[in-house]
């Protein structure tokens, strides 16, 4: 496993006029000539970097789709396994959390989304992540380009609406946007998911200390929130 020295799916997010929208790469079956570029992200859906970091790669995949094809893997990783299933005040979890820094944190992070076109929203509650792992694996079993999608949705909501991401209402809603099916009867058994999600994360996070992680080609590592100027010359690496 290499990791790519940088400077200070199918289907993916492009930003076109502060608008974004879908557009469909092909699978590696295809005859395009173009080098498969596979990615397995790990992310955990409470962390905000994960985010950004979705929304910087989503540019590079834009601008490098000319070159390569694309494949995107989410997998699980837990921030906090030990949180709370019923939910927790945000403000006050990372007030807790960061002590005196969190005004500056949050300061960072809202210029951050800012930045990204969104507005950083600290309302609402945050919690145990576990569902929204089981989801996000059920999604993936019909296509890559919904998984990728939800997870897109699962960020907006949690980040920038307000919504808690253990709430198995929203949970429904954001399957529903982007054509699973079946989630509500999938996440209904509280052990659905669970024997897979702990498989991955043994497999894709067993030595990672945090999130963003991205394992581009199976043996390129490329760690946290970087431009899509990163990003792209990382794929150029893993191409050759």
């Amino acid at each position: 496993m290499h990791k790519l020295a940088v400077q200070k799916s199918f289907s993916y997010i492009f930003q076109q006029g502060g608008r974004y929208g879908r557009i469909m790469a092909q699978s590696s079956g295809s005859n395009t000539g173009k080098k498969l570029i596979r990615i397995d992200v790990s992310s955990d859906s409470v962390c905000p970097w994960c985010f950004v970091g979705k929304r910087n790669l989503d540019k590079a995949i834009a601008e490098s789709k000319d070159q390569f094809e694309f494949e995107i893997k989410w997998h699980p990783f837990f921030l906090d396994p030990s949180a709370p299933k019923e939910g927790v005040n945000k403000r006050e979890f990372y007030e807790k959390k960061f002590g005196s820094r969190v005004q500056g944190i949050l300061a960072r992070m809202t210029e951050i989304f800012r930045n990204l076109g969104l507005e950083y929203d600290m309302s609402g509650l945050t919690g145990n992540t576990l569902d929204s792992h089981r989801l996000i694996y059920f999604a993936g079993k019909q296509g890559l380009d919904k998984q990728h999608n939800l997870v897109e949705e699962l960020f907006l909501g949690y980040f920038t609406q307000g919504k808690y991401i253990g709430d198995r209402e929203f949970l429904l809603e954001s399957a529903r946007k982007v054509g699973v099916e079946g989630a509500a009867e999938f996440l209904e058994n509280p052990n659905n998911g669970v024997k897979e999600v702990n498989e991955e994360l043994e497999k894709y996070a067993a030595n990672l200390s945090g999130v963003p992680n991205y394992t581009i080609n199976g043996k390129h590592q490329l760690s946290g929130g970087h431009q899509p100027e990163v990003f792209m010359r990382a794929f150029q690496v893993a191409a050759k």
